[in-house]
């Protein structure tokens, strides 16, 4: 099964995760699973955590295969802070 790719925005701050937010789930209703691509994320704060684990949780609800790939110094920086795995 081929994942449908999701390039993360530059910015996954409280700015921007009600758009995240809504893009992401717009995805995962439109699919059979997603990869969300988080090489390109140079800014991430706990609401762009908040909405990755929405994603995840979501998909898993769903039976929607959620990959997250390729995480960026910032992204894994937090999910060090956070011991988070995602």
């Amino acid at each position: 099964m081929t994942l449908r790719r999701f390039p993360a925005d530059e910015e996954m701050t409280i700015i921007t995760a009600a758009e995240q937010r809504d893009r992401l789930l717009a995805a995962l209703a439109d699919s059979t699973g997603v990869r969300v691509d988080l090489s390109g994320v140079a800014d991430i704060d706990t609401a762009g955590l908040q909405v990755l684990l929405l994603a995840r949780d979501e998909g898993a609800r769903r039976g929607v295969p959620v990959e997250f790939a390729e995480p960026s110094p910032a992204v894994a920086e937090v999910l060090a802070l956070t011991r988070l795995e995602l």
